[in-house]
């Protein structure tokens, strides 16, 4: 018997698959819900708080922005059979996921949100490069003239982290006709890519690049790595964005550097602390584009989330490989 863990509205999102995967012969699931106030029911009935003993759990985007979370969380440590997790999310920084692959727990993450995440990086490339915010006002102004832009074809982009999220992002730039230069720790040659590197290339490679993009994973090695030697070693006129996390960039350099000029504007939609403070001072930075956090919140990346788990229950109840399982000693080198 294979115990599921998940919380209510993930349950709703695949509910009829489900149902069929626990009537399968062979295939015995009992799903466990857990509803926003961190009650927990199997087959009707309430599970005693600490006696769900999941074996597997799906961490769905829902469950973050309810009041289940800290309960949720409480129920996978007290759960001794706990063998795998799901998690709709690319990265595994949080210090949860060490606690629980410190236990022997598998890890398997998600890369759906790489497409819409892309877009993102381009829309606000070519918002900045198109001089939207003036467009925009001269509208609101109705103002006749023709003002000049830059394009993306011929610029050179540097892509830092280059995996599901920065081949996509190199995959919409080099379709503009930009030379896509890439960095990670293995550089291995890419088809994406016109060079691949590794960080120890990175300085030489930001003064050539006209657009640095940062999706790396949060690490001992990459926080903070955007720092004041960062932007000095960058070129007048180039744009930084961040669709990582927060804490790549250290933001009090950040803010000097643009105070200075260079980079020349930076997009964000992420910050080392969450919600952005109303007084922080990016709100209102004339070369700062900000979001908050949502470059994946499209209407299709829940759909995708509950197909990848689906297969990837499919794949454990079988035997077979998980897809997107993270190495535990990546997991746990990150917190």
């Amino acid at each position: 018997m294979t115990r599921l863990l998940l919380h209510d509205a993930a349950l709703r999102s695949v509910a009829e698959p489900l149902a069929a995967r626990a009537a399968t012969a062979g295939a015995r699931l009992d799903i466990l819900s857990m509803d926003d106030s961190g009650v927990v029911t199997c087959a009707g009935e309430i599970v005693e708080t600490g006696c769900a003993q999941p074996d597997i759990a799906w961490l769905n985007a829902t469950l973050s922005s309810s009041g289940a979370a800290r309960a949720f969380v409480g129920e996978l440590f007290k759960a001794p059979r706990l063998q795998w997790v799901q998690s709709a999310a690319a990265g595994f920084d949080h210090p949860l996921f060490a606690g629980l692959v410190s236990r022997g727990v598998k890890l398997s993450t998600s890369h759906v949100h790489s497409e819409p995440i892309a877009d993102y990086v381009l829309a606000g490339v070519l918002d900045h490069f198109q001089r939207g915010p003036d467009r925009r006002a001269d509208q609101t102004n109705r103002v006749w003239r023709t003002p000049t832009f830059r394009e993306i074809n011929a610029s050179r982009w540097l892509i830092i982290g280059f995996g599901s999220i920065g081949q996509a992002v190199a995959r919409r730039a080099r379709a503009f006709g930009a030379e896509v230069v890439g960095v990670r720790r293995n550089p291995v040659a890419d088809a994406l890519a016109d060079r691949v590197v590794s960080l120890e290339a990175l300085q030489t490679e930001l003064g050539r690049a006209d657009v640095v993009v940062l999706c790396a994973p949060l690490n001992s090695r990459t926080r903070h790595m955007a720092d004041a030697r960062f932007f000095s070693a960058m070129t007048p006129g180039a744009v930084l964005v961040n669709v990582g996390r927060g804490a790549l960039v250290h933001e009090a350099d950040l803010l000097a550097a643009l105070d200075r000029g260079v980079p020349a504007h930076a997009v964000l939609d992420v910050f080392e602390t969450e919600p952005l403070p109303p007084e922080s001072p990016f709100w209102a930075h004339a070369r700062v584009s900000l979001t908050a956090h949502t470059a994946s919140e499209t209407d299709a990346v829940d759909v995708r989330n509950a197909t990848l788990f689906l297969d990837n229950l499919d794949r454990y109840l079988t035997g077979k490989p998980l897809v997107n399982l993270v190495e535990p000693a990546d997991v746990v080198g990150s917190s």
